[in-house]
């Protein structure tokens, strides 16, 4: 590794440590609502650079530029679509959450339904962080690292037990990851990991838009940046489509299925991402922080799809992963003194998913488990104890995972599928809760154990996984959420509560709404539109073929 890259990756890896100890030093971590909720004292562009950042991780920029190496731009509809979850989240999931003063969605689930929801909400997003979530952001960070550092050529890692050198380079990878993400998350609580999101999503921004920039220059030689576009354009036309075909990963169907409601969950009731948005210092800060990041969203196609689909052209012929991809057209495109300054965002990046899902897992089996079920009597100093003890064993149960996820084809596509067998049964739950009265809680119940259990079957049991393969993963998934709706109401009709559901305003924080929340939602759901019809060609769907 050349010295200048060694010296600049170090310069703002501890520059961002620093930083972020002298904005957070002083903060309440040993109350729970001050280690898990900041104090309920995150303004707007916190909560926007810390949800942009959890979800900007690597298992964004190497699995979706993958995603992109493959299938061209028809998987931009992860980046688009999230856009509408945002605005939805804005203006209907977090007024309903803020008013109920809860710090995880389980909480609500609780005071909507019953205790013993929210122990099995909190199970299954236990389970789906530790042995889903965690291990592929330590994967594809590591992935990542490795390509652009190239950490093979600087360690030389002589095979261990007769473990392949890369495997064992992975290994080291993940584990050095691990640990200092599981620092920043189990001593530093909800504050520490916004404010150095923050700081590093400003660097991965700048980073990824830079991997853009250089790679049309590489691809354009002497003529630069527009003639590589050129090049791109000319060389990927059919590629350049928003639509993608039945054989894609994201066929055009499945957008207003299972896309669409694996991005309402995500950005809506998924615990790692809303945490920081039920830390808000008021309903208005906390809507001007998700519509913030709804309009970053937009752009996002530009540094996690176009990278993909450059890498497609520079390295044609060469015998690669579509995972390895972008890790590699950054070694080969990024000037020397760059690598470093890149190859630190990309550790914020990844330690930003990584410490912010661990710190909700905490916050998931602390408040939810260990205060709610195992000690109720425990003291405000017990409680988060309990939670950094808690973490460091999932980390390490995470990080021994973690590198097992080398033998799959296209950890992105994993990802998304892994994560419809517990966003799609928690979604329905939580969206019947609010939008119904009457329904009780043993459909809750029913439906999140059915849920999970038909989505397992379907995946990984014969005959059936067969038949959802032949049926689109995705389409299946928005089968299966129907499905469960539909049973949760008609159990509500058959046995409904004896007396209606009203929620109470606890007055946690201040409610006025923003004053221009539904104008910019209504902007950035055009803005939505406009960029998929402006690169949609429907003529590639097999019935407008012939």
């Amino acid at each position: 590794m050349p010295t200048i890259t060694l010296i600049s990756f170090l310069f703002f890896t501890t520059l961002v440590g620093v930083l972020t100890w002298l904005f957070t030093r002083h903060d309440d971590h040993k109350s729970s609502q001050g280690y898990f909720l900041g104090g309920r004292s995150l303004t707007f562009p916190l909560i926007a650079g810390s949800l942009l950042l959890t979800n900007l991780s690597t298992e964004q920029m190497v699995g979706l530029n993958g995603a992109a190496f493959t299938d061209g731009l028809c998987v931009m509809v992860w980046e688009v679509v999230a856009v509408i979850a945002l605005v939805v989240m804005a203006l209907f999931f977090l007024p309903r959450f803020l008013k109920s003063g809860v710090a995880t969605v389980p909480q609500f689930l609780e005071i909507r339904f019953d205790h013993q929801t929210q122990v099995i909400t909190n199970l299954i997003f236990l389970v789906a962080y530790v042995g889903i979530l965690l291990p592929i952001i330590l994967y594809t960070g590591a992935t990542g690292m490795i390509g652009i550092l190239d950490v093979q050529s600087m360690l030389s890692v002589p095979p261990v037990f007769g473990f392949d050198p890369d495997f064992v380079t992975l290994y080291l990878i993940v584990f050095a990851v691990g640990i200092l993400g599981s620092l920043y998350a189990i001593f530093g609580g909800l504050r520490t990991v916004a404010v150095s999101d923050t700081l590093n999503g400003i660097g991965l921004l700048i980073g990824g838009f830079l991997i853009t920039v250089f790679a049309l220059g590489e691809l354009g030689g002497e003529g630069g940046m527009a003639e590589g576009a050129s090049l791109l354009l000319e060389q990927q036309k059919e590629r350049f489509n928003s639509v993608g075909g039945q054989k894609s990963s994201v066929p055009f169907g499945s957008v207003f299925s299972g896309i669409l409601l694996l991005n309402l969950f995500y950005w809506t009731t998924n615990q790692q991402i809303i945490q920081r948005t039920l830390g808000a210092s008021s309903l208005a800060e906390g809507q001007k922080g998700v519509l913030l990041t709804g309009a970053f969203k937009l752009i996002g196609p530009l540094y996690l799809v176009i990278p993909g689909m450059i890498a497609y052209s520079l390295l044609a012929g060469e015998d690669i992963k579509a995972d390895h991809a972008y890790g590699m057209l950054v070694n080969r495109v990024l000037p020397k003194p760059l690598t470093g300054f890149f190859a630190a965002a990309m550790i914020g990046a990844i330690l930003s998913s990584f410490n912010s899902a661990l710190n909700s897992s905490c916050t998931l089996f602390s408040l939810g488990l260990y205060k709610n079920v195992f000690r109720k009597e425990a003291t405000e100093e017990q409680v988060v104890r309990s939670g950094k003890i808690f973490g460091w064993v999932i980390a390490l149960l995470a990080m021994s995972i973690a590198p097992l996820l080398d033998m799959t084809d296209s950890i992105f596509d994993y990802l998304q599928k892994m994560n419809g067998m517990y966003f799609i049964p928690i979604f329905a739950v939580v969206l019947v809760g609010m939008l119904s009265k009457r329904v009780p809680a043993v459909a809750a119940k029913i439906g999140l154990v059915c849920g999970f259990a038909v989505i397992a079957i379907g995946y990984f049991v014969p005959p059936f996984d067969t038949i959802v393969a032949s049926l689109h993963e995705f389409h299946f998934l928005g089968l299966v959420f129907s499905w469960l709706v539909i049973l949760m109401l008609v159990i509500g009709e058959l046995k409904p509560r004896e007396t209606e559901w009203v929620q109470q305003d606890v007055g946690a924080v201040d409610m006025t709404p923003f004053k221009y929340a539904n104008f910019i939602g209504l902007l950035l759901v055009a803005a939505v539109v406009l960029i998929y019809v402006t690169f949609a060609d429907f003529s590639t769907l097999e019935p407008f073929a012939n």
